[in-house]
């Protein structure tokens, strides 16, 4: 009895412990592919962030290039002296690094020592609009910058060399390889005074010798470069329409030489002086008046002192002459009243006679 029911709890036992150990084996099953699904989802975790750090590496990239073109390379350089020659800053144009020049670097340029700096002020500048830049290439010694601009309602390009000047902190420097400032000869024939841009120069104040310029000698002057630059005339003596001068490269030499025309104010003056002078002339009571154009010839005696007056006075017209005026020739005519005695008889008879005479004259 004992023994039988030993056999059966046996028996229950082992058939207790047999699904156990299933059981067991069955959750050690079940935890392997979640540690696969694990590692695959660790695994695109990182991917995407690998590939997130790529795209966020290339961006500030992007963006560091876009900021060095605009605000920091050699092309931004440039564009901030243009701007600043069209907001019309002169001094502060003049203070970015290779713009201003001296006696050696001109004389080394091949361009006149004394080129004055009159016009390098704000009073000579035009409107210079539309810059923008065109491109920029690295050559020989620095950076090619080519910019585009809109100067008097011309459309024009100018090409710059920069070179790298340094840091400051971690951004490149730059500095004109050399100066943009160009020269222009000016010649003005008719006037010691004329104007750029609006500005008046005399040429006494700008050559190098004061007050003793020769007149048609040309006179040199620094200018910015882009630039456009009109030159005429307008005084109470003589004008010009003016000219116009294009500076759009650095160190060229461009000359210019205006002539002007009489103002009909001056021709008038001259005219008026004219007629004064023949007047004069006339209040002489002899036949051949001194230092004047006109005279009567007769071949007997005068009876009485003669009496001129000017019946036709000249048409004045002034042409160039060198640095002056002249008046060419003009035909006038004066009429001599006098009485004559005859040599033969004695006899006394009035001429009333016109005499035509010409006039020149240098105007001083």
């Amino acid at each position: 009895m004992d023994e039988g029911a030993g056999d059966t709890r046996a028996q229950d036992a082992a058939d207790v412990g047999a699904p156990v150990g299933a059981d067991t084996r069955s959750r050690r099953d079940a935890k392997r592919p979640q540690r696969g699904r694990r590692r695959t989802s660790l695994s695109t975790d990182l991917t995407i962030l690998a590939i997130i750090g790529v795209l966020l590496i290339a961006a500030l990239g992007a963006g560091w290039a876009t900021l060095y073109q605009q605000f920091w390379g050699p092309s931004a350089f440039v564009e901030r002296y243009v701007g600043l020659i069209a907001a019309g800053r002169a001094a502060d144009a003049l203070e970015v690094p290779g713009v201003a020049v001296d006696a050696t670097h001109l004389a080394d340029a091949g361009l006149p020592e004394t080129a004055s700096d009159a016009l390098l002020r704000r009073a000579a500048l035009s409107a210079l609009s539309d810059f923008h830049r065109l491109g920029e290439r690295v050559v020989d010694g620095g950076v090619e910058v080519t910019i585009g601009f809109r100067a008097g309602g011309n459309e024009g390009t100018s090409t710059f060399t920069v070179e790298q000047d340094g840091w400051t902190g971690i951004l490149p420097s730059w500095r004109f390889t050399e100066t943009p400032l160009s020269v222009i000869d000016v010649t003005v024939r008719g006037s010691m005074a004329f104007d750029v841009n609006g500005f008046t120069i005399d040429k006494r104040q700008v050559s190098p010798l004061g007050v003793d310029a020769p007149p048609l000698d040309p006179v040199a002057l620094l200018v910015f470069s882009p630039g456009l630059y009109r030159v005429s005339v307008d005084t109470a003596i003589a004008e010009t329409t003016g000219a116009d001068v294009l500076a759009d490269a650095p160190l060229a030499r461009v000359p210019l030489e205006i002539q002007a025309e009489p103002t009909a104010e001056f021709v008038s003056v001259v005219q008026e002086r004219v007629g004064s002078f023949l007047d004069d002339c006339a209040t002489q009571q002899v036949l051949q008046p001194t230092a004047c154009p006109f005279g009567f010839v007769v071949q007997n005696r005068i009876a009485n002192l003669p009496t001129w007056s000017i019946a036709t006075y000249p048409t004045v017209t002034l042409v160039p002459d060198g640095a002056g005026w002249a008046m060419p020739p003009a035909e006038a005519v004066a009429h001599i009243s006098v009485d004559i005695r005859s040599l033969f008889d004695g006899s006394v008879r009035t001429v009333e006679e016109d005499v035509t005479f010409g006039l020149d004259a240098e105007i001083t």
